[in-house]
């Protein structure tokens, strides 16, 4: 109980420092409030003192940062500046597919970059090792968005396999998990292949071969106990997505939380990027608290 008390606190404290440097860029960003709502439109002094009035504009930006601050302690994200819609409701459509898009990608990439590492560790210094690793730093070195454009280029204009764009089911997800996926594989590749090389020199694996036990056997022994620097890779692979789905989502018109982060922050939406903000930075958050909890479930030795 303790150990969660000290990550809610901590939680709690990096949500408020990010929330009020967010703020603060945005508060400094170019551009204005009323620009974004009036556009082009001529505008008369009493239409702008109108905007001032209704989103209290003219308040110092403390004032206005606490205003927001009290509504979301108070169960209230706010309204879009740019639809007037409830941010919650906006965000409510937003996250189950950039959920299922992260989701989606971590799948792939552990599918992948796994067995890839588990295959370099056992053929260490063979032709298989050298192709693991490389596919690895291939991998890290890709950009997501650079990927996402290869691969629709490839398997969506050239060969027709999958759709160009929007949602519509797992398909739909297939090349931007993929893209996704692509830098996370040589992260779990690098992991798993030196955490498993570590175990596989340790004394109680030549004892285990030594007593004649399997290969295979001995394989998940030391697979098992190499889980820790796994956990960790993983927990750096979804928090990355998460990070990464910002590209993508866009290079793909998918209509997550991504796009809506980069429409918002182009029409100095406050409201709605400081929702995102929050939202993400508790994602994290829950990702790397998942991570601890499984240090203790992978390893007896790890205590919370």
């Amino acid at each position: 109980m303790s150990f969660l008390l000290r990550r809610l606190a901590g939680t709690a404290v990096v949500v408020l420092l990010l929330s009020i440097g967010v703020f603060c860029l945005l508060y400094l960003a170019p551009g204005s409030i009323q620009q974004t709502l009036l556009g082009t439109r001529p505008a008369t002094a009493e239409t702008i003192a109108a905007i001032q009035a209704r989103y209290h504009l003219d308040d110092p930006a403390a004032v206005q940062y606490l205003r927001w601050l009290g509504g979301v302690l108070g169960g209230d994200l706010g309204t879009s500046i740019r639809t007037g819609a409830p941010v919650a409701d906006m965000l409510g459509q937003r996250l189950p597919l950039t959920l299922g898009l992260v989701g989606y990608g971590t799948l792939l990439a552990a599918l992948a970059g796994l067995p890839l590492g588990v295959l370099g560790a056992v053929r260490r210094g063979r032709i298989a090792d050298r192709l693991a690793v490389t596919a690895g730093v291939v991998g890290l070195s890709a950009p997501p968005f650079a990927v996402g454009l290869l691969l629709l280029v490839v398997f969506a204009l050239w060969l027709g396999w999958f759709p160009v764009y929007g949602t519509g089911g797992l398909w739909h997800l297939t090349l931007p998990a993929a893209a996704l996926a692509a830098g996370a594989v040589g992260m779990l590749v690098r992991f798993s292949r030196a955490a498993l090389v570590r175990e596989l020199e340790q004394d109680y694996v030549v004892f285990a071969r030594a007593r004649g036990l399997s290969g295979p056997l001995v394989l998940y022994y030391a697979a098992r106990n190499s889980l820790v620097p796994v956990l960790t890779a993983t927990g750096l692979v979804v928090t990355g997505m998460l990070a990464g789905t910002v590209l993508v989502e866009v290079t793909f018109a998918l209509p997550g939380m991504g796009s809506l982060l980069v429409d918002s922050v182009t029409f100095k939406d406050v409201p709605v990027v400081q929702a995102l903000a929050l939202l993400l930075t508790l994602l994290i958050a829950a990702v790397n608290l998942l991570v601890d909890v499984g240090y203790s479930l992978v390893d007896p030795r790890v205590r919370l």
